[in-house]
């Protein structure tokens, strides 16, 4: 069976690092994203390089504690999801994954039964 690459081509920014902060991976998405930051050539690079020290203490507590973190920001008038979680191997957290969506400043929201 050949494997499909569904993540390559999503509209989601896909960036993955290992349990030490190193980035693995990247999406199209993703480097694009990044692009004014050295886009894929940030692959190999530790996220402690490009984010403020109190961000970088909530990666190392995430991958400690197995936590996820989420929140929405707003860069160059577009409005964005961050779901930032970890990944596992063996039942032990390998790292962590973000996923950056764009979002309407305006959503609808449902309660479900």
């Amino acid at each position: 069976m050949n494997e499909i690459n569904w993540y390559n081509g999503l509209n989601v920014a896909i960036t993955v690092s290992d349990n030490e902060g190193r980035i693995l991976y990247m999406n199209e998405k993703s480097a694009s994203t990044f692009s004014n930051s050295g886009g894929r050539e940030l692959i190999g690079s530790n996220l402690k390089e490009c984010h403020k020290p109190g961000s970088w203490e909530k990666i190392t507590a995430m991958l400690k504690n197995g936590s996820t973190n989420s929140y929405t920001i707003e860069k160059n008038g577009i409005k964005k999801l961050i779901y930032q979680t970890p990944w596992y191997t063996d039942g032990k957290v390998a790292g962590l994954v973000e996923l950056s969506l764009e979002i309407p400043f305006e959503m609808e929201h449902f309660i479900r039964k």
